[in-house]
């Protein structure tokens, strides 16, 4: 199991909208709006590294309104 957290950026308005589509991609736990630097923080629990990988960057960063993201896996 590795566990994985896609830290997102959205464009102004789309937040709510990009939760709900990130939520849908297989491997997603959770998807949550929140205040800071990024705008959502989706937590992944896939098999591989390699599955995070699909997530974050053919999955997450492939939806309309994301302005960026970065992946942090967890060590624990």
């Amino acid at each position: 199991m590795v566990l994985a957290y896609v830290m997102v950026k959205a464009h102004t308005g789309e937040a709510g909208q990009l939760r709900d589509d990130i939520e849908g991609i297989d491997g997603v736990v959770s998807a949550h709006i929140v205040a800071g630097d990024v705008d959502i923080i989706a937590k992944v629990d896939v098999d591989s590294p390699g599955g995070v990988k699909e997530i974050a960057a053919d999955g997450v960063q492939a939806i309309d309104g994301v302005e960026d993201t970065h992946t942090y896996l967890a060590m624990e």
